[in-house]
């Protein structure tokens, strides 16, 4: 089952950091991910998402080729999980939500909680080539890329980071004070 660690202390210690060892992860980590997404809610138990686990050399090096310089840290990752979903495979609402969107972010992060817990990083990214992963991996036109997920253990080599990206390497981001994005009962009443 791998590593223990409170809900809580996941939630604190979990960074998007980007300086990653090359070492691989092992299947039971991987698989740990993989179960970490399944047992994810979602409406009506639809389980909209669609993975693709790459961590073989073929797999990872097409993936690679579709990242852009700002991103050339998450070419030393053994692992990247292409998230994609289509609008069809979840609930459909009538205000046109697509909460197909919604259900594949929850069991991303309950993946980026499980890889904390396991003692590596998951980065969720924006920043690729949609359509060359889209045509080196197979995946259907209908399904969108939603995010990649790189994962790895950190490693303090930070030769492909940039100066900003070793910044935040050391020194968590700042995050909104709670009154600024969140409110109580009633749109910008303050949250105490």
């Amino acid at each position: 089952m791998g590593a223990s660690m409170e809900v809580a202390e996941a939630i604190r210690t979990r960074r998007a950091l980007r300086a990653m060892d090359v070492r691989p992860l092992n299947d039971v980590d991987v698989l740990a991910l993989a179960e970490a997404a399944i047992l994810s809610a979602s409406c009506f138990n639809n389980q909209p998402w669609n993975l693709v686990f790459c961590d073989s050399q073929e797999s990872l090096g097409l993936v690679k080729e579709a990242l852009p310089k700002g991103n050339a840290w998450a070419t030393r990752a053994p692992l990247i999980v292409v998230v994609t979903s289509r609008i069809e495979d979840d609930c459909r609402l009538s205000d046109r939500r697509e909460y197909h969107l919604f259900d594949c972010g929850l069991a991303v992060g309950q993946m980026l909680l499980r890889a904390t817990e396991l003692g590596f990083i998951a980065h969720p990214i924006a920043g690729y080539d949609p359509s060359k992963i889209r045509n080196a991996l197979g995946i259907p036109k209908e399904y969108v890329i939603i995010t990649l997920v790189v994962c790895g253990y950190h490693t303090s080599d930070d030769s492909l980071l940039s100066d900003k990206q070793k910044i935040s390497e050391v020194k968590r981001p700042t995050r909104k004070a709670i009154g600024e994005n969140m409110h109580r009962d009633k749109w910008r009443v303050p949250f105490r």
